[in-house]
């Protein structure tokens, strides 16, 4: 679905993504875990399809290079990015804005437009599931919501759209444990063998709740270790400051007699 290789990214001269390379297979959730600064943010927004970067490597999504997309035909094409910090935009009311937003995508796959009575009900469904009281579709696009009610909207917006590759970028900060779990129910009911996850986190806590399939570190713009679901728990515990020292003085210092069973 998604094959990444030696992705370099730089904004105002600065290096942030260096020789980054990843390979998500449709049916897979993959997690990105690092410390501030380490470019999983900046991954995000160049899969996304924000400006300001400058990036060479190979991005390529479905066959073809994602370099030559703009924001919206992604998004047509169906990637999707829940923000860290969803924007509010006032005067945009939520339902018109979800009922274009799924016209849109559904034009461009030569699918019909849902009418009004037919996105109602689709929605009223949708909204349920993530315990979302139907007054908030009616006011405008997060003003006045509360965090978790805007990381609710985010994921409602992605189960209405039905992306085949999911960004969540920290999707878990600032959440309550029950908004958290509302959050990931909705995540784990879309999961599905033809789409995909990349779950951008700094903490273990989500994935306590969406297991992933694979686990990268990210240090200085790069992966240096890719394990299963305990590699997070692993982190959980030490720090990343202390794993990614370890792991690094392992690396380029190993012992003289290694064992290995």
């Amino acid at each position: 679905m998604l094959k990444i290789n030696n992705l370099n990214a730089k904004i105002e001269n600065k290096s942030i993504l260096n020789g980054f390379s990843l390979d998500i297979k449709p049916g897979e959730v993959h997690a990105i875990m690092g410390p501030n600064g380490s470019g999983k943010s900046t991954l995000a927004n160049i899969l996304s399809g924000k400006n300001g970067y400058v990036v060479n490597g190979k991005l390529i999504y479905e066959g073809k290079n994602l370099q030559d997309l703009p924001i919206e035909e992604r998004a047509q094409k169906g990637i999707f990015l829940a923000f860290q910090y969803p924007l509010e935009i006032p005067g945009v009311n939520t339902n018109v804005f979800l009922r274009t937003s799924l016209n849109s995508v559904r034009k461009a796959r030569g699918e019909k437009e849902l009418d009004t009575l037919s996105f109602l009900k689709l929605v009223k469904e949708k909204s349920s599931e993530l315990g979302i009281d139907e007054k908030f579709l009616s006011r405008q696009l997060n003003v006045g919501f509360s965090g978790g009610e805007k990381k609710k909207n985010e994921i409602l917006q992605m189960k209405i759209l039905q992306p085949k590759l999911a960004i969540l970028d920290e999707t878990d900060s600032g959440l309550d444990i029950d908004a958290l779990r509302i959050v990931a129910d909705g995540v784990n009911s879309y999961k599905n063998k033809d789409n995909a996850f990349l779950i951008i986190t700094h903490y273990q806590r989500l994935l306590d709740y969406i297991k992933p399939d694979f686990i990268h570190v990210l240090s200085k713009g790069k992966i240096v270790k890719t394990g299963n679901a305990e590699l997070g728990v692993e982190l959980e515990k030490s720090g990343y400051a202390n794993f990614i020292y370890i792991f690094l003085s392992f690396l380029f210092s190993p012992p003289e007699n290694p064992t290995f069973n």
